[in-house]
Formats: structure tokens, C-alpha cells, sequence
């Protein structure tokens, strides 16, 4: 049987909380059926007056550095404070079978039983641009219910780590101890991005080698220009497993937040992502449509075979698309 949705009652169930409104909300705003396109637009204009107020923190890191088991514990932390933590694992997805392998909730196992918290993968089906649109929404949708921190994880590879830090306010860098010959490999793109560096693993034998990671990590940050006059990405240790240094990393998130919006900051980057965010979404429908408008598809095809075998060159091939959408030059 066909899931049927009513906005006006969805909004009203998020007002109060109610987790399983939540939960329906977000197959809404990830459905690709036009009619419930038309639905999932229409709530997420109603409920924008119940957005804005939470703080949205990306946390990327290689495979095995522990990301799983920090925001475990650093969401239990924020919970027991008196916080709502919704945390949204976003996985470009397997383009082979579109399932997310982020999405199982034994990972962390404390929050996922937490009546204060909320755990849901995000998958893309194999595009950053589907990550980027349904996160979005799935963040204003936990705002509405009333959570005040949104944990935005990503699986740290590709560029998943960009995607998402153009949509969060703080974006945190997890390391693994043990810098060495691992600080060669580490992609210049991500440090620019990195609001703060946390190596993890900072217990027991690892501290040592957590602690001369950290003196390396400052030293590559050094010579980088910072995203922002007002703010010099920290970098400290951290021990997810331990619950060690994970109290005063979020007291440097909250100082981030602080300064932020003492200078402005704060609303002019939300600001610059609000409008990112409708162009990416303009393109994206303009891709549908060139794709599924009766003018185009059958040339597509056509034009694409033609350009791959070498017969057609590819300024010759956009033209004769544009021109069938009306965009001649």
C-alpha cells in the first residue's frame, strides 16, 4: 500500500517532538515521486521558521580513525548535557546496489538507544549532489523537531568532505596518531576546509604519538592561509573510546560559534550556503529535465555515442542540446 503523507499534521507532529513524524518526514523529503516532491517542498517552506537554531558540525576522517565511536561518545556527552543530537551519516552510496553502508546503527550503540538522540544515513544513490540536497533537508527537518546538534558524519573519501562542509558551520577533521609518512598523504584540500583537528586514539601508548601528530598538524596549518581572519583551526588529542579531550573540544566548537557571530560570520556563511544550495538545486533539476524532456532524450543518447566514438565534438553536441531546450547562444 502507497504511503500517504499530510504535511500540516507532519509539521504539527514535529512541532511536538515526535520522533516517528520525523522519521516519516525524511522518507517524504527523500522520495522521487513527483507528488511527493510537491509535498516535501511545500513542508520544508512551512517549517522554516523552526530551523536556524542548532549547531550543524560536519566530521569527516580516513576509514578506522574512529569517527563512529567519537560521535558516540561525544553525542552521549551532549546528550547527558541537556542537548538534542541528531546525527546524519551521509554515505555516497554504493552506485552498484544504492545501499548505504553507514547506516547501521551497532556502531553507535549508546546513542542509537538514546531517547534524546537520532541516528539516519543519508544515502546519495551514487551522487554527491543527491547527498547534498536530501542532508539539507534532513537537517532542517531535525531542527524543527526540536534538535539543537546536528552531527553531519561523512565517510572521508572523494570529495564528500567539501560536499558536506559547505553545509555545516564547524567542520571537524578526525586524525589517527602517528603522523609521519601518513602527513604526505594528507589531501591540502581538507586542512583548508578544517574549522579543527582532533587526532584520536590519545589513550594509553597512543598519547605520545597523539601528541606528535598534533605538533605536526599545527605546523602544516601554519603555513596555510585560514578560511577566516577571526579563527585559527585548533588542533588537539582526543581519545573517542576513553572519553578523553572530547569536553573541551566542544567547548572550542562553542568558542567557534561565539566568535562567529560576534563578527557576523556566523549568519553571512549560512547565508552564502542558502544560496549555494538553491543554484545546486537549480542545476540538478535542469539535468532531470534535459534528460527526461521528449526534445532531448532521443538525442542524447545519440549525441553521447557520437561524441565517445570521436564523430561529434563536444561544443557541437551542447549546441544542438541547448538549442533543443531554447538556449541558443
Amino acid at each position: 500500500m502507497a504511503q500517504t503523507f499530510d504535511p500540516s499534521r507532519l509539521l504539527q507532529d514535529l512541532k511536538n517532538g515526535k520522533r516517528a513524524a520525523l522519521a516519516r518526514a525524511i522518507t517524504l523529503v527523500e522520495s522521487k515521486k513527483a507528488d511527493h516532491r510537491h509535498l516535501a517542498h511545500q513542508l520544508i517552506q512551512d517549517l522554516l521558521p523552526l530551523t536556524g537554531r542548532a549547531i550543524r558540525i560536519g566530521i569527516t576522517g580516513v576509514p578506522g580513525v574512529g569517527k563512529s565511536t567519537t560521535i558516540d561518545t561525544l553525542g552521549s556527552n551532549l546528550t547527558h548535557a541537556g542537548h538534542r543530537v541528531a546525527v546524519l551519516a551521509v554515505d555516497p552510496s554504493s552506485t552498484r546496489t544504492g545501499g548505504s553502508i553507514l547506516g547501521d546503527k551497532t556502531r553507535m550503540a549508546r546513542l542509537a538507544v538514546d531517547e534524546n538522540a537520532f541516528i539516519r544515513p543519508s544515502p546519495s544513490a551514487g551522487t554527491l549532489g543527491g547527498v547534498a540536497a536530501k542532508t539539507r533537508e534532513t537537517m532542517l527537518l531535525c531542527e524543527a523537531a526540536g534538535f539543537d546538534v546536528i552531527l553531519v558524519e561523512t565517510v572521508g573519501i572523494g570529495q564528500s568532505e567539501t560536499t558536506v562542509a559547505d553545509m555545516v558551520d564547524f567542520f571537524l577533521v578526525l586524525m589517527l596518531p602517528g603522523a609521519g609518512d601518513e602527513l604526505q598523504g594528507i589531501k591540502k584540500g581538507v586542512l583548508e576546509i578544517a574549522d579543527m583537528i582532533a587526532v584520536n586514539k590519545a589513550e594509553g601508548e597512543g598519547a605520545l604519538r597523539a601528541r606528535s601528530a598534533a605538533s605536526d598538524y599545527r605546523a602544516a596549518l601554519h603555513i596555510l592561509a585560514p578560511k577566516s581572519p577571526n579563527w585559527s583551526p585548533p588542533v588537539v588529542t582526543i581519545s573517542g573510546l576513553a572519553n578523553e579531550g572530547l569536553r573541551e573540544l566542544w567547548q572550542q566548537v562553542l568558542h567557534y560559534r561565539d566568535k562567529m557571530q560576534a563578527t557576523g560570520e556566523w549568519n553571512d556563511k549560512r547565508s552564502r550556503q542558502q544560496v549555494a544550495w538553491m543554484w545546486d538545486m537549480l542545476q540538478q533539476r535542469m539535468m532531470e529535465a534535459l534528460k527526461t524532456n521528449s526534445k532531448t532524450a532521443g538525442r542524447l543518447n545519440h549525441l553521447e555515442e557520437s561524441v565517445r566514438a570521436g564523430k561529434t565534438s563536444v561544443s557541437l553536441a551542447v549546441d544542438e542540446l541547448a538549442g533543443l531546450i531554447g538556449l541558443e547562444n
